[in-house]
């Protein structure tokens, strides 16, 4: 069974003072406005974290390395107004807004299970459009390969970029092919509302058989190219990051196993369960690296 919308517990059963304190001050920066979406096939069955777990437990080091630095400082981020430029290898280069990207009536639902490198794990409930739509929407010259992007760089904003935790801006890409595959997507929204500044609003990539850190988040940049984009996290340690960083139980990494993961809201000790390749999905994605060996094309 598929679950849609209706199936998802309603918010007001488990927002509660002690979510809202907690997220609040991100959630407020965020539009007040519902989004709804048309359900989708490709939606695991399994049950979404809630709320409180998923924007309370994150990774985005442009607001610090702890996992309760984004909702601590993300609300100082300004998403409104915002912009995407699409360029480099692209028939209609530009500037797009969110709007432009993610109208209204294109909105899908996609409840995607997520597995962070670090071996945790969550499900998600997202809404969004095909990252396949957007590319489309500004063409696709023949030429390119690879898909780039590129997060938002403003210090004042995003206190973590004043130390060099990492190469600012933060960098990512796919193969044309990966971004171009239907479960690849662009989230605009969490359950019913606007992306919390603290998970990447207002606009981020949710690619859900790879590890987290390749669903890049706060996206500024998108660029068609014929060269492999360099990555951050490989570029900064590529013994450890893959380009690929495709979900994979039997390649570990060189400080854990990355046979189990710990589902985050499962408790300390029942939380914890055998990853699956590709994340699960491996049924809709293995084809795209039939013949790679993926324990070097990690």
């Amino acid at each position: 069974m598929k679950l849609n919308w209706s199936d998802v517990t309603p918010k007001a059963d488990w927002l509660n003072r002690r979510n809202f304190i907690a997220a609040g001050a991100a959630l407020a920066a965020s539009p007040a406005v519902a989004l709804t979406g048309k359900p989708s096939s490709f939606s695991t069955d399994e049950k979404p974290n809630s709320l409180e777990e998923i924007t309370n437990y994150n990774n985005f080091y442009e607001f610090g390395t702890g996992k309760e630095d984004p909702v601590r400082y993300a609300a100082a981020m300004t998403t409104d107004p915002w912009s995407v430029q699409i360029d480099g290898l692209a028939e209609r280069p530009g500037s797009y807004g969110v709007e432009d990207l993610a109208p209204d009536n294109a909105l899908e639902e996609r409840i995607y299970r997520l597995r962070c490198v670090e071996a945790w794990s969550m499900v998600i409930p997202w809404i969004g459009v095909p990252l396949s739509s957007v590319l489309n929407k500004a063409g696709v010259q023949s030429s390119a390969k690879y898909v780039a992007f590129e997060t938002l760089n403003r210090p004042e904003e995003m206190r973590g970029q004043s130390y060099p935790i990492l190469d600012w801006p933060y960098r990512e890409g796919l193969r044309l092919d990966e971004a171009m595959h239907p479960l690849a997507i662009l989230a605009t929204g969490l359950y019913s509302d606007p992306l919390p500044n603290q998970n990447g609003a207002p606009i981020r990539l949710v690619v859900p058989w790879k590890y987290g850190f390749k669903s890049i988040k706060s996206i500024v940049r998108i660029t068609l190219t014929d060269k492999q984009p360099v990555c951050t996290w490989q570029k900064m340690q590529a013994s450890e990051y893959g380009f690929y960083a495709n979900v994979n139980p039997e390649v570990d990494h060189p400080r854990w196993s990355q046979a189990t993961e710990r589902r985050i809201g499962g408790g300390l000790f029942g939380g914890r369960q055998e990853t699956l390749k590709f994340n699960g999905y491996g049924e809709q994605v293995a084809s795209l690296y039939a013949g790679m060996d993926l324990a070097k094309n990690y």
